[in-house]
C-alpha cells in the first residue's frame, strides 16, 4: 500500500496513534517500577520502622520501669514510692500494648520466634518486678537488693537482647528493602532511556516520512498559485495521489482551467463593457443637454406664468376694487333716489300749500271787494247825511282805499302765487323725471355691480387656477432640473463604469491564457470609444425678468406657446 494515497488525516492519525502507543508502553512500565519502588518504601515507612520504633519504646519502657524500681529502693517516702509505683503500672500497659501492636504486625518467621522471646521475657520480668516490689513494700532492702543483682539483672539483659535482636532483624529488612528500590530504580532508568532511544528513532523516521509526503504535494501547490497569482495561467498540473493534497491538486487544476474560460470571458466581457459604457456615456451627455434645453424652456415658461399670474391678480385686484367703488356708487344712487323721492313729496306739499293760499287769497279778495261796496255805500249814506256824515265819509273813504289797497295786494299775491305754483307744478314734474332717472341708475349701478362681482369671481377663480398652473410648471421645472442632475449623474457613472472596464481589462490583461497572440489591447479600444464620446458642458439657465403689466397677456400667450413646444419635443426626447 502507498503511503502517499492515504489520508493526510489517516497518516497523522497512525503516526500520533504509534508514538502514543509507545508512550503508553513507556507509562505502563514505568507505573510497574514506580509501583515497585513504592512497596519497597512503603514496607519501610510503614512497617519496618514502625516495628524499630516500637521495639525502641518497649525498651525506653523497660528502662523506665527499672530507674522506678531504683528509686523506691533509695527513697523511703511513701508518696515518692506511690508516684513511682504509677510510674511501674503505665509503663506495663504501655509495653503490654506496643507488644501486643508489635505481634500483630510481624509476618517473618524469624521475627515472629523473636517476638515470642520476647513476650516470654516480659512475663518473666513482671513477675521479677513484682518479687522485688514485694520485698521493697516490705522494707527488705537487703533482699531487694540481692533479687535484683542476682535474678532480675540477668532477665533483663536477655529481655534486651531478645528486643534488640528484633530492632536488628527489622532494621536488616529495611536495608533489605531500600537496596532493592536502588536496584529497581536503576532498572527502570536503564530501560526507560532505552525505550527512549528507541521511540525517538522511529518518531523521526515516522515525522519524516509523513512529513515529505504532505510537503512536497503542499510545495507543488504553492508553486503552481505562485504561478496563477503571476498571471500565468498556462501551467500544467498532474495529480498522482489521491488524497486530501491530491485532490487539491485536482481542485487547483481545476481552478486554473476555470480560470482561464472566467478570464476569456471576462475580457469579451470588458471589451463589450467598455464599448457599451462609451455608447451610454455619450448618449447620456447628449439627453443631458437635451433635457437641461427643455429645463431652460421649462424656466423661462414657468418665469411668464409668474409674470401672468401677477398680472391676473392685479386685474382681480381691480375687479375686486371696482366691484367695492361699484357698490358704493350704488347705495349713493339709492340714498339719492330715496332723496329725490322725499323732494317730489316736498314739491307736491308746497303745490297743495300753494292752492290753499290761492284760494286764502280769493277770500281775502272777495272781502276786500265787499269792503269796497261797504265803503261805497257808506260814502253814499254820508254824503246823504251831509255835515252829520263828513267824519263818516272819511273813515268810509279811507276804508274804501285800505279795501283796495287789499285788493291790489290780493291781486299780486294771488299773481305770484299763481306763477309760483305753475313754477312748482314744473319743479314737481322735473323732480318726477330726475327721480325716475335715478332710479334707473341706481337699477343700472346695481347691474354694473352684479357683473364686477362675477367679473371679481372670475378672476379669483383665473388667479387661482394659473396659479395651480404655475405650481406644475415650477413642479416640472423641478423634476427636470432633478431629471438633468440625475442625467449628469447618469453620464459620470457611465464614465466612472467606462474607466473601470478599462483599469478591469488592464487588470485582467495580466493573465496569460495561451489564447493572446493578435489580441487587441481593451485598454486602447476603451480609450478610442471615449475619445469618440462627445463632451457637452452644462448650459446655464437664465431666469427671465419680470415685464411691465401692459405686457402680461402677451408674454402669457408666448409662455404657453413655449411650454407646449417644449412638452412636444423635450419630453418625447426625454
Amino acid at each position: 500500500m502507498n503511503i502517499a494515497n492515504l489520508r493526510v488525516r489517516t497518516r497523522l492519525f497512525a503516526g500520533f496513534g504509534i508514538l502514543c502507543a509507545f508512550l503508553l508502553v513507556i507509562v505502563l512500565f514505568s507505573t510497574a517500577m514506580l509501583a515497585r519502588i513504592n512497596q519497597d518504601t512503603s514496607d519501610i515507612a510503614n512497617d519496618r520502622m514502625p516495628k524499630i520504633a516500637a521495639s525502641h519504646a518497649v525498651l525506653t519502657e523497660v528502662n523506665t520501669i527499672s530507674i522506678a524500681l531504683r528509686n523506691m529502693m533509695l527513697n523511703a517516702d511513701p508518696a515518692d514510692r506511690a508516684a513511682q509505683t504509677a510510674d511501674i503500672q503505665k509503663a506495663r500497659a504501655a509495653i503490654d500494648a506496643t507488644l501486643a501492636e508489635l505481634q500483630q504486625t510481624i509476618a517473618s518467621v524469624e521475627g515472629k520466634a523473636l517476638m515470642s522471646t520476647s513476650l516470654d521475657y516480659n512475663a518473666k520480668a513482671v513477675t521479677a518486678q513484682d518479687a522485688l516490689l514485694r520485698h521493697i513494700s516490705a522494707g527488705e532492702l537487703d533482699q531487694a537488693a540481692a533479687f535484683l543483682k542476682d535474678q532480675y539483672r540477668p532477665l533483663l539483659g536477655e529481655y534486651r537482647k531478645a528486643l534488640n535482636a528484633q530492632i536488628t532483624l527489622q532494621s536488616s529488612l529495611a536495608t533489605k528493602a531500600v537496596a532493592e528500590a536502588g536496584r529497581t530504580y536503576d532498572n527502570t532508568v536503564r530501560t526507560m532511556v532505552a525505550l527512549a532511544v528507541v521511540i525517538l528513532v522511529l518518531a523521526g523516521l515516522i515525522a519524516w516520512r509523513i512529513t515529505i509526503s504532505i510537503t512536497r504535494p503542499v510545495a507543488r501547490a504553492l508553486a503552481i498559485a505562485e504561478t496563477v497569482a503571476a498571471g500565468d495561467l498556462t501551467s500544467q498540473i498532474e495529480v498522482n495521489t489521491t488524497d486530501e493534497l491530491g485532490q487539491m491538486l485536482s481542485a487547483l487544476k481545476k481552478m486554473n482551467e476555470s480560470l482561464v474560460a472566467t478570464v476569456s470571458t471576462v475580457r469579451t466581457g470588458t471589451d463589450l463593457i467598455a464599448s457599451a459604457s462609451s455608447q451610454v456615456a455619450a448618449g447620456s451627455l447628449d439627453l443631458s443637454s437635451r433635457t437641461e434645453q427643455q429645463a431652460s424652456a421649462l424656466e423661462e415658461t414657468a418665469s411668464s406664468m409668474e409674470e401672468l399670474t401677477s398680472t391676473v391678480k392685479q386685474n382681480a385686484e381691480n375687479a375686486r376694487q371696482a366691484s367695492t367703488l361699484a357698490d358704493a356708487a350704488s347705495t349713493v344712487a339709492e340714498r339719492g333716489g330715496h332723496v329725490i323721492s322725499q323732494v317730489v313729496g316736498t314739491m307736491d306739499a308746497i303745490n297743495d300749500s300753494s292752492a290753499r293760499i290761492t284760494d286764502i287769497i280769493g277770500v281775502i279778495d272777495g272781502i276786500a271787494f265787499q269792503t269796497n261796496i261797504l265803503a261805497l255805500n257808506a260814502a253814499v249814506e254820508a254824503a246823504r247825511a251831509g255835515e252829520q256824515g263828513r267824519g263818516f265819509a272819511v273813515v268810509a273813504s279811507e276804508v274804501r282805499n285800505l279795501a283796495q289797497r287789499s285788493a291790489a295786494a290780493a291781486k299780486d299775491i294771488k299773481g305770484l302765487i299763481a306763477d309760483s305754483s305753475s313754477k312748482v307744478g314744473d319743479g314737481s314734474r322735473l323732480v318726477g323725471e330726475a327721480g325716475d332717472t335715478m332710479q334707473e341708475i341706481v337699477d343700472s349701478i346695481r347691474r354694473v355691480t352684479d357683473i364686477m362681482g362675477e367679473i371679481s369671481a372670475a378672476s379669483r377663480e383665473q388667479s387661482a387656477g394659473i396659479e395651480q398652473i404655475n405650481q406644475a410648471v415650477n413642479q416640472m421645472d423641478q423634476v427636470t432640473q432633478q431629471n438633468a442632475a440625475l442625467v449628469e449623474e447618469t453620464s459620470a457613472a457611465a464614465d466612472a463604469m467606462r474607466s473601470q472596464a478599462a483599469t478591469l481589462a488592464t487588470t485582467v490583461a495580466v493573465f496569460r491564457t495561451g489564447g493572446d497572440a493578435g489580441r487587441v489591447q481593451p485598454a486602447a479600444a476603451a480609450a478610442a470609444a471615449a475619445a469618440k464620446a462627445p463632451r457637452l458642458s452644462r448650459p446655464a439657465v437664465p431666469r427671465t425678468s419680470a415685464k411691465p403689466q401692459a405686457s402680461a397677456n402677451v408674454q402669457a400667450g408666448a409662455g404657453k406657446a413655449q411650454l407646449a413646444s417644449a412638452g412636444a419635443d423635450g419630453w418625447e426626447e426625454f
